[in-house]
Parts: C-alpha cells; structure tokens; sequence
C-alpha cells in the first residue's frame, strides 16, 4: 500500500489537492475531518480521550486497508510538530510493517492566499476553521511545519490548480 500523507494549515488544500489525485490514481481518502466527525459522536471536541480516539481509528482504517490489499490511500492531515510527530512516526511505522510506502507532501500558500480560502460555506459546513481568528488561534497552539523526513516534498498550493499539483506530487513519487 501506498500512503500519500498530505498535510499543512487548515486551508491550504489539503482536501481539494486529495479529490485531484484520486481522479488521476484509483486510491482511496481517509479525510482528516472524517475522523474528527466520527470522535464528536462520543466526545466533544478535545475532551480526554477526543484526540486518541481519532489516532486509533486512523490507524485501524490504514491497518484495515493494507491488510485487505488497497493500493492508494490519501491521508490529509494538520500536522504539528513536535506534538504530532509521533502520530506521525506510527503511520509511518504501520505502512513499513505492512510493507508499504508513505510519501509525506507538505501544502503551504501564503498568508493572503489562506485568509481567501479561509471562509468558504464548505470550510463552514463541514465544521472546519472557518474564521482568519480561528487561523490565528490554531496557530498560536499548533506549529504546522512539514514533517522531518528528507523525502517530504513541500508544495506552493497557492501557486497552482490543485490538478497541477496531484501531477506534481504524482511525478515526484511515481505514484
């Protein structure tokens, strides 16, 4: 199994750039926010228990999909370092011992780019950081940095159409 591990601050396509590689590569998406809709059935958001219970239901569905022979899955993710590294390190982990690779992309835009994208009704329907103070307060918590691996390969998602840039990561991997 392949894992393309798409990550960056909230709005900087994570999602968008996803839906594109999946209409250039038959794989599948495990959505950031799928895991987070399904831990807000039994806690509210950040309780104790909130943030591992989505670790262990991204892990059971990426052990899930090796284990039943998918080839591509897309996990978009906002990753904070130091404090997500070791969610991090277990994906990784898991895809090795199951034979498989892990491509880390990191997505960043500018700041202008991000306050464009930011509101959009989907960001807000969907219960994502919708507000330019939403931004400001995730940032002020999280470090959203790209992962510390060599082979992370960091995209300007604001410099092109999500279309180029599933091309860009499908050419830099040989996915």
């Amino acid at each position: 199994m392949k894992v393309i591990f798409l990550h960056g601050a909230p709005a900087t396509g994570k999602l968008t750039v996803a839906k594109a590689l999946l209409t250039l590569r038959a794989g599948r998406l495990l959505d950031n926010h799928a895991a987070i809709d399904f831990a807000r059935t039994i806690f509210e958001f950040g309780a104790p228990g909130f943030w591992e219970l989505i670790h262990d239901v991204r892990l059971a569905v990426l052990g899930a999909a090796a284990k039943n022979g998918v080839q591509l899955v897309i996990l978009t993710f906002c990753y904070s370092d130091p404090t997500d590294r070791r969610f991090f390190e277990d994906f990784e982990s898991l895809t090795l011992r199951t034979h498989g690779e892990l491509f880390p992309v990191f997505l960043h835009c500018s700041e202008f780019e991000i306050a464009r994208r930011i509101g959009n009704p989907d960001r807000v329907q969907r219960g994502k950081t919708s507000s330019v103070g939403g931004l400001r307060q995730f940032r002020i918590r999280y470090n959203d940095a790209p992962v510390p691996r060599a082979n992370c390969f960091k995209l300007d998602s604001g410099a092109r159409q999500p279309e180029e840039t599933a091309r860009e990561i499908i050419r830099h991997f040989d996915v």
